[in-house]
């Protein structure tokens, strides 16, 4: 039989919370009225942080965006089909964004390397751990190869137009209405705007996890410490900057109308436990055996974040307003996050964001865990 989640046992409910129960007595009279969101990502596996925007039903989903970044853009998209598929929502279009930065190449950091020292993590051009780690091991194959997938290989087909094109199609269609939730390296934004100067102005705000400013290691597991490496020697270096960093210069300096960041910093406090998998598998649905099967434990929630802070911006426990930029000059800082306070910032186009530093991980917990076992959204006509 299958065992339906028992909420009682999570007594603190936000006012996000209240808003989904209105939102689901409602049902799908509210549907116009829905949050309009385009999730951009480098989705490596099952992954929560689209699932909990895809599971609310105060959400429509126009589109997953898919850029190269903790693995090649086509892997990745393969991983996203197959995540629409177990979850029945074929009709949300997953559609192929940029596979290689704008100027970095696998050449040009192994050059940098041999000038500034090994980075910890390099993505899909990752060969192998510098030291000993309880990661999975680097699973290093050309851009256009799609290694069978643990959880499935897809049968849905992705979308033929381009990443970029979609994204200003979507803004424009919906002027000041969409929101971007960008999770991986900004490649896919970039060429957006460069492409379309209006770009950025016509969505309603960009919400992106990437950079760092002073993270600590927060939690006292062998996950975390594994994780901290990649700040102790160098806390403004971050994976999705560092793999693109003029993409993304040239996102956080366009003309959004609001801008949060989601720093490496609040995810020091957060872990993807085998505790939190169980409490996020009760209910039993497909979606829930997925989790049980596939889902890898052991990582921050850094893209949880950032779907977490969009729903429920109440979750934020520390912030800061600072001017943002990335350091594109091929030195021994290529790659790292800039910041400055009012004033202090030199005036070249960075735009004010608002920085998360800290939040409260027991209710993005709970957040993770109402959404994951929910009934699953369907994509029926009646929905949209």
């Amino acid at each position: 039989m299958t065992r339906q989640p028992r909420f009682a046992a999570y007594p603190r409910r936000s006012p996000w919370l209240a808003g989904l129960a209105l939102t689901v007595l409602a049902g799908p009279a509210l549907a116009a009225d829905r949050l309009k969101l385009i999730l951009d990502d480098d989705v490596p596996m099952l992954h929560p942080a689209q699932l909990m925007a895809l599971q609310s039903p105060r959400v429509d989903v126009l589109g997953i965006t898919i850029v190269s970044g903790s693995t090649w853009r086509d892997e990745n998209v393969a991983h996203a089909l197959r995540m629409l598929e177990i979850i029945d929502r074929p009709e949300v279009p997953v559609v192929p964004g940029s596979a290689f930065p704008l100027v970095n190449t696998e050449k040009e950091t192994e050059r940098w390397e041999s000038l500034f020292g090994k980075l910890v993590f390099k993505g899909p051009w990752m060969k192998q751990w510098v030291e000993d780690t309880v990661q999975t091991a680097p699973n290093y194959h050309a851009h256009d190869v799609v290694p069978d997938l643990p959880e499935g290989n897809p049968s849905l087909e992705a979308s033929d137009e381009i990443a970029a094109n979609f994204l200003i199609r979507k803004v424009r269609e919906f002027p000041g209405e969409v929101t971007i939730i960008a999770t991986g390296p900004l490649t896919n934004l970039a060429l957006a705007q460069r492409l379309d100067p209006e770009f950025a102005a016509t969505a309603k705000q960009l919400i992106y996890m990437g950079g760092s400013i002073n993270p600590r290691q927060m939690r006292d597991s062998v996950s975390a410490a594994q994780f901290a490496r990649e700040f102790i020697n160098t806390p403004r270096l971050e994976f999705n900057f560092r793999w693109d960093p003029e993409a993304a210069s040239i996102t956080l300096r366009a003309p959004w109308k609001k801008i949060t960041m989601i720093p490496v910093d609040p995810s020091t406090a957060t872990e993807l436990t085998p505790k939190l998998v169980e409490r996020m598998s009760a209910a039993g649905t497909p979606l829930s055996k997925a989790f049980q099967d596939h889902l890898e434990t052991g990582f921050p929630l850094w893209d949880e974040i950032a779907t977490a802070v969009w729903l429920d911006p109440s979750i934020i426990t520390k912030s800061s307003p600072l001017y943002v930029d990335v350091d594109t000059s091929f030195s021994a800082g290529y790659g790292q996050t800039l910041s400055w306070s009012e004033h202090y910032q030199p005036g070249l186009g960075e735009q004010l964001q608002t920085v998360v530093r800290a939040i409260d991980v027991e209710r993005l917990e709970n957040m993770m865990v109402e959404l994951m076992n929910r009934p699953l959204q369907r994509g029926t006509s009646e929905q949209y």
